[in-house]
């Protein structure tokens, strides 16, 4: 799906809806939306602020002329009167004025100013410059107020200060937003998630703030949020956030480490809305195309073999989308993951397996042939295979993967020569012998037969005393 053909869907997901009338009401597409319009249809008396000496002369002037103006011709000759001068007066004003309804209003005419035209950001990096500051400092310790309009809004306008301007956002600043976008997007109950999504997918349109993203956990934070419970709409806006991230051949080499995948498969799986099939299926294929090593290329394909994307794929080939980009995605995924299929080893397709961190009794954990032939390799890359199993056994809660874990771990031992002394030096000996107690009898049935392969020397010589036994 090129980048192009959804342009539309990423200002659609950003703005808070269209414009109907000169004073910018606006069909209310999330909470932050309707409330915006509200705080719109509420005029403040600037003439009292003036009366109280609350603000100044020039600060009247202005805000009073800018207020009033009823086009957006009217407000560019108002602009262009002030210069730079207008942010200082805008950010004078948020700064002092201590009442939130009247900090909303101001903070709602800027983030309108700005969506109406982009170029007016330039009168925020004009003034920064003059007061040697950055454009959006201000709105960054707006971001711990009290009021939840006020700091989503204030959200909103930094991401367009740090995408329109003529610099990026970098260092603690960038990160401290990306700080807050992440905890707000974990907070319980947040009702302002679909507005802080947006921010996400504004600056994730440029090359600039994908790598920052990455380094500071984001990608990790987004796939919590999917993994739980949440409606299609952030679905859609989360997933549209990787789907840009994937863009950069270097970032897409790297996703598929924090199981993107098998995330996303589940939803596809799932979710009845289309727009949300599109844009996974977009992603699946930069994971497919993006990454420059092949080796990363066909990895990622045997995750989505893992996940059933294949099947899912051929149930979707035979429905009928709006958007014909759908039907080119399926048929370019069907290829690649055939070609896949037909060159998968048994080895293969056990890698792909314990990568997705979704064991199940598949038939190669059971398969004599297969622990004979392949023992050896779960010591390639410096152990990875070993090392992703004894993680399982540390942090899953889920007793199938629990109990092939310690399956292959005792098997593993049982198969390759120093196979005891490799599981003891990482940890994996204690891991094992906790399960022995658990409360799930196929955990500690397995858990049990592991200790014993791992207390044994010679296991054919014990293979040989049961036979004798039995």
């Amino acid at each position: 799906m090129s980048y192009q053909r959804l342009e539309h869907a990423i200002q659609g997901s950003i703005d808070t809806g269209e414009e109907i009338s000169g004073r910018h009401l606006q069909i209310a597409t999330s909470l932050l939306a309707a409330q915006a319009n509200d705080v719109r249809s509420h005029r403040v008396n600037w003439q009292s602020y003036l009366q109280g000496q609350m603000i100044s002369k020039e600060e009247f002037t202005f805000i009073r002329e800018f207020d009033n103006a009823t086009s957006s011709e009217q407000r560019d000759q108002v602009l262009k009167r002030y210069g730079p001068q207008a942010a200082k007066i805008f950010l004078s004003l948020m700064g002092h004025i201590s009442k939130d309804q009247t900090v909303q209003y101001i903070l709602t005419l800027v983030d309108d100013m700005l969506q109406e035209n982009h170029e007016r950001v330039s009168i925020f990096f004009d003034h920064g410059k003059k007061c040697k500051t950055t454009p959006w400092a201000q709105f960054l310790n707006m971001l711990n107020r009290e009021d939840k309009f006020v700091i989503n809004q204030a959200g909103r306008v930094i991401a367009k200060l740090a995408c329109w301007g003529r610099e990026t956002m970098s260092g603690s600043d960038l990160t401290y937003y990306y700080t807050w976008i992440k905890n707000q997007l974990t907070a319980p109950g947040n009702e302002y998630l679909q507005a802080v999504a947006g921010c996400l997918q504004m600056l994730l349109r440029y090359n600039a703030y994908r790598e920052s993203f990455m380094e500071a956990g984001g990608l990790g934070t987004l796939l919590t949020v999917l993994g739980g419970r949440c409606g299609f709409q952030i679905q859609y806006q989360l997933i549209f956030c990787i789907w840009m991230v994937s863009y950069n051949p270097s970032l897409a080499t790297q996703m598929n480490r924090y199981n993107v995948i098998p995330v996303l498969g589940d939803i596809l799986g799932e979710s009845a809305k289309e727009k949300v099939t599109r844009i996974i299926l977009a992603t699946f294929r930069n994971l497919i195309q993006k990454p420059e090593d092949i080796d990363v290329t066909r990895e990622n394909a045997l995750s989505m073999i893992q996940c059933k994307a294949l099947k899912q794929l051929q149930v979707l080939e035979g429905q009928k989308f709006e958007d014909t980009d759908i039907g080119e995605d399926i048929d370019y995924l069907i290829e690649k993951l055939h070609d896949s299929v037909d060159g998968l080893s048994s080895f293969d397709e056990y890698s792909s397996e314990v990568k997705s961190g979704r064991l199940e009794w598949s038939p190669v954990h059971k398969s004599e042939k297969f622990w004979r032939e392949n023992v050896s390799r779960l010591n390639e890359r410096n152990y990875e295979l070993l090392k992703i199993l004894i993680r399982l056994l540390e942090s899953s809660k889920d007793p199938l993967v629990l109990a092939v874990a310690a399956h292959d771990i005792g098997e593993y031992v049982r198969h390759y020569p120093r196979g005891k002394h490799n599981i003891e030096q990482l940890g994996g000996k204690e891991l094992v012998m906790t399960y022995m107690t658990h409360d799930d009898p196929n955990v500690r049935y397995e858990a049990l037969l592991a200790v014993q392969k791992l207390m044994v020397h010679n296991w054919e010589y014990l293979g040989k005393q049961l036979e004798a036994q039995s």
